[in-house]
């Protein structure tokens, strides 16, 4: 099974930012990486007027590009699907990240700045560390924010056991 971890957070409290860094520091030691990016709303990232948007409007519930370098999927749904149901759709990787998800019950780290004028999430049992400027609780291991490689170490000893 491909571990996942959800990166979460307030917003705009850095975890795109932090998990482009982690993402980097990932493929460096070689492992293949999934990202998974939740959204509270719709969206589109077909082109109106474009062969596929344009597959999409006349009715197709599946429209698939493919290039020599890239695929991708665009499938309607009726209802959001579930983070299990969206994995489902990933395979050859070795580690899958979220961003957002934190109302699911998968390993979490929380990325939290200081500054920030909401507070953290709270300690939650699914809670695996914190990315900070400042220690945030007491028990759950902290990270800093500029150090990706000491949280890749952690996620190779804790998770992907490489």
């Amino acid at each position: 099974m491909i571990p996942i971890i959800s990166v979460v957070g307030r917003s705009n409290s850095g975890k795109t930012t932090y998990l482009e860094k982690l993402i980097t520091e990932c493929k460096r030691r070689g492992y293949k990486v999934a990202v998974i990016k939740h959204h509270h709303n719709d969206f589109d990232i077909d082109k109106p007027g474009k062969d596929t948007w344009r597959h999409a409007e006349a009715g197709a519930d599946v429209v698939c590009l493919a290039s020599p370098h890239k695929m991708a999927m665009i499938k309607k749904t009726d209802q959001e699907l579930s983070l299990d149901q969206v994995v489902s759709y990933i395979d050859n990787v070795d580690i899958i990240f979220t961003e957002g998800y934190k109302q699911e019950t998968k390993c979490k780290i929380e990325v939290y700045r200081q500054g920030n004028i909401n507070a953290p999430l709270g300690v939650k049992p699914e809670l695996l560390a914190v990315v900070s400027d400042t220690v945030v609780y007491e028990t759950i291991p902290h990270f800093a924010l500029d150090d990706p490689s000491a949280m890749a170490d952690f996620l190779e000893e804790k998770v992907l056991n490489k």
